[in-house]
């Protein structure tokens, strides 16, 4: 009876401790939630406030999504990848870098983010002196191209040369030959708007008037009556979340028709909620990046099944999968995951190699396997083939063209391709 007693407590001791090893490996996920021991710690510099708050969600989705993806195809370096994530604000509050701060505490690799290119100017110094590798899927504005960033920052956004090209063609494509620009005073905004200028002038017509203003305005009613003194054929609204009372102010009080009226990424958003009394249906707007497709939306709704704002989501999560692969292969190589070593690699897995198309299931994977046995990947991503110049540019991509309707939401309308040289 004893034996068998003491037998007996054994096979419960035993049973018990497989029970709690089951209990253990169930409990740690392999997922960013439960990720502890990371190779490669993400953090996210995105606007959940501010001007540009309506791009949060669709962009944190992107990382979601690319972070979902990677640990289930089993990580980075073997391990889960995780990601802590923060608010940018805006250019008017120092949230931006009160958030870097906290990443660089937390000891992130890399930042996706942020999603202006004033609130990255603002906090760039502090992240290169940090070593953390940036890569923005929204930054447009020209003077980021060759900012001394010591090779840290990239972008999946192309920069506004591209959209100012793009927007020009668009207005005078329409038949407009004098345009007025009411543009916000920034890096983003002026560098927009020289560019739509000048692809205006090439296009034939001549720019009227360009009335600028500060970030945040509440009031910006003197600037839009000197453009409207200057009799433009149409008006292109460069600004963010200011829209809001430049529309009303343009189009419910001074009668401009809305069908010349043409806004940007920052104000191309949903305004089914503040407009009332009056439409701008007619209204185009212009976002780099491609126009989500119904199968990328479905993964979107697998982190987030109350988006319905999708702009930017390809960019950030081309974003997150570039890093992830830069990482990698610094891993191969037998280097620690560490800023400086990521940077070396993302140009290379951007071009040449075996294309890789991020498009399909498993595409992570694919990758993966490949850089594991020693060979070069060419990403292609959901915004487009991206391919880094030396400045961390993409040198091609895709600027959606979007329509306004009687609700005043917008709708896709086209896409075009062009390379930056």
């Amino acid at each position: 009876m004893k034996s068998n007693f003491k037998r007996g407590l054994g096979a419960v001791a035993i049973a018990a401790s497989l029970a709690l090893i089951m209990s253990s490996c169930a409990a740690t996920k392999f997922d960013a939630a439960s990720c502890k021991d990371a190779e490669l710690s993400l953090g996210s510099l995105l606007p959940t406030t501010g001007s540009l708050a309506f791009l949060g969600a669709p962009e944190i989705a992107g990382v979601d999504l690319a972070v979902k993806e990677i640990n289930e195809a089993g990580g980075v370096a073997s391990k889960c990848v995780s990601v802590m994530h923060t608010d940018s604000g805006d250019t008017t509050t120092d949230t931006a870098s009160q958030s870097v701060d906290k990443l660089k505490a937390a000891g992130v690799d890399a930042i996706v983010g942020a999603a202006s290119s004033g609130v990255t100017l603002s906090v760039i110094d502090k992240v290169v002196a940090a070593g953390i590798v940036q890569v923005s899927p929204a930054n447009t504005a020209p003077s980021l191209s060759t900012y001394p960033d010591k090779g840290f920052y990239f972008r999946t956004a192309p920069s506004d040369v591209l959209q100012g090209r793009v927007l020009g063609n668009l207005i005078t494509g329409d038949g407009n030959q004098r345009v007025g620009f009411i543009t916000l005073q920034d890096p983003y905004g002026t560098g927009l708007e020289e560019n739509a200028a000048t692809s205006v002038r090439l296009g034939g017509g001549t720019v009227v008037a360009n009335e600028v203003f500060p970030a945040g305005a509440k009031n910006v009613n003197a600037q839009v009556d000197k453009v409207l003194a200057a009799k433009p054929d149409a008006i292109a609204v460069i600004s963010f979340d200011e829209a809001k009372v430049i529309l009303p102010y343009l189009i419910k009080t001074k009668g401009f028709d809305p069908k010349h009226l043409y806004l940007v990424d920052g104000n191309t958003a949903d305004f089914s909620k503040d407009f009332t009394g009056f439409n701008i249906a007619g209204a185009q707007g212009t976002i780099p990046g491609v126009i989500a497709n119904d199968a990328f939306k479905t993964r979107l709704k697998a982190v987030n099944k109350d988006l319905t704002v999708f702009a930017y989501a390809a960019e950030s999560y081309d974003a997150t999968m570039l890093i992830a692969l830069a990482s990698a292969t610094a891993a191969h190589a037998g280097e620690k995951i560490t800023g400086a070593n990521i940077k070396k690699y993302m140009q290379q897995v951007s071009e040449g190699g075996t294309k890789v198309d991020f498009t399909k299931a498993g595409a992570f994977k694919t990758a993966i396997d490949l850089i594991n046995a020693g060979k070069d990947v060419d990403f292609q991503g959901i915004s487009g083939p991206i391919t880094f110049d030396a400045n961390g540019d993409p040198t091609e991509a895709y600027v959606g063209t979007y329509l306004f309707g009687t609700n005043n939401n917008n709708t896709p309308a086209s896409s075009t391709y062009g390379k930056l040289n």
